[in-house]
């Protein structure tokens, strides 16, 4: 197979996922999740996660997720990160969450900022600190919620 015809298989399965057709997005996605693609794993532990297209499958969630995220996928760590937090998928490590938002946040992702700000506001798996929350919180573009402090 040619480059663009995988191009135009990993596209479509993306744009499966984006329009709900979960089924026909595994289909598409599981040959490229399998070779490691770290989007394709991505969206792919969103489904197994949610039993989207397939049945509930916490452990395949997590495997993908933390395969997607090792390779520096930012969608992936904030996923991981929110998993840990949450315990869902995984037993419940503030620490990992923390190490795992750290890194989505280094790439800029604002949802990741926002996440860490709240944890260190409430201290939730770390010790509360607001200056660390305040300052998490400008850098998520909330500058807002830094004042309210």
């Amino acid at each position: 197979m040619t480059v663009e015809y995988l191009d135009i298989n990993l596209a479509s399965g993306m744009a499966a996922f984006e329009s709900k057709a979960f089924d026909r997005a595994m289909k598409l996605l599981s040959p490229f999740g399998a070779k490691g693609h770290p989007e394709a794993l991505y969206r792919m532990a969103v489904m197994a996660q949610g039993g989207l297209g397939m049945v509930k499958n916490e452990k395949n969630a997590f495997a993908w997720m933390q395969q997607a995220a090792a390779q520096g996928h930012a969608l992936a760590q904030h996923g991981l990160g929110f998993m840990y937090m949450e315990g869902e998928c995984v037993d419940k490590n503030p620490e990992q969450a923390i190490a795992w938002f750290e890194k989505a946040a280094e790439q800029g992702l604002q949802g990741s900022f926002t996440t860490l700000a709240m944890m260190y506001q409430e201290g939730r798996g770390v010790e509360q600190d607001i200056e660390k929350a305040k300052q998490l919180y400008r850098q998520a573009g909330f500058d807002e919620f830094a004042d309210e402090l």
